[in-house]
């Protein structure tokens, strides 16, 4: 059984895959909701982007590209101007192609477990953005007291 946790960044949401029985949904409860067995990649694609759209230059669900149940693709072009087309599945992410739209099926690419893992591979901008996104809010914690 697998979970969806909501972290709020001030930028926007961050949503965080947990497994049942891990220490880290405790803190987070309140802001999860049980997925069950069966994930629809489409919808999973769409919180990808969200997640994330933030510290990248453009990101998108691919609507030329067939997207199903069990897998969907997302464009997405770094802040240093480098395009890639993403393959998300049960697998996790992986690069396909380095263009939008594009699937380069003689690419044998690693998959990421996470959009955040798989970007930080891919882009120092998004790094240092999300980087600085947590120091905001860390900042902001502080000066409230909390």
């Amino acid at each position: 059984m697998s979970w969806k946790c909501s972290v709020d960044l001030s930028l926007g949401m961050m949503e965080v895959d947990c497994n049942q029985g891990e220490s880290t949904i405790a803190p987070f409860e309140e802001d999860c909701v049980e997925l069950g067995d069966v994930k629809d990649m489409r919808l999973e694609a769409e919180a990808v982007v969200n997640d994330v759209l933030f510290a990248v230059a453009e990101m998108f669900v691919s609507q030329k590209l067939a997207n199903a149940l069990d897998v969907a693709y997302i464009n997405v072009e770094t802040r240093e101007g480098n395009r890639y087309c993403l393959e998300l599945t049960e697998a996790g992410l992986r690069v396909v192609g380095y263009a939008f739209d594009q699937v380069d099926d003689s690419l044998s690419t690693q998959y990421h477990e996470t959009v955040y893992s798989l970007l930080d591979s891919l882009s120092p901008g998004y790094r240092e953005a999300f980087g600085n996104a947590l120091l905001q809010r860390l900042e902001r914690l502080k000066q409230n007291g909390q």
